[in-house]
C-alpha cells in the first residue's frame, strides 16, 4: 500500500511539473536555473561554513599544544 501511495504521489507532483512547464513557457528553464542555483549557493556556503569551523578548531588545538609544551 505504501508503494501505491508513493507512486501516486510522485504522479502528482510529475503532474503539477508538467502543468507548470507549460504554463511558464520559455522562462521556466530560467526559473529551475534559479531555483537550482540558490540551492547551490546554500550548500556551498553551508560548507564553507564548516570547514572554516573545522579549521579554527583545529588552530586552537594546535595553539593549546604548543602552550602546553612550552611549559612543560
Amino acid at each position: 500500500m505504501k508503494t501505491f501511495l508513493l507512486f501516486v504521489l510522485f504522479m502528482l507532483i510529475a503532474m503539477l511539473v508538467i502543468l507548470l512547464a507549460i504554463v511558464l513557457g520559455a522562462s521556466g528553464a530560467w526559473y529551475f536555473a534559479w531555483l537550482v542555483g540558490t540551492g547551490m549557493i546554500v550548500l556551498i556556503t553551508a560548507a564553507g561554513g564548516a570547514m572554516l569551523d573545522t579549521q579554527d578548531e583545529h588552530a586552537n588545538l594546535t595553539a593549546e599544544a604548543r602552550t602546553d609544551a612550552k611549559r612543560a
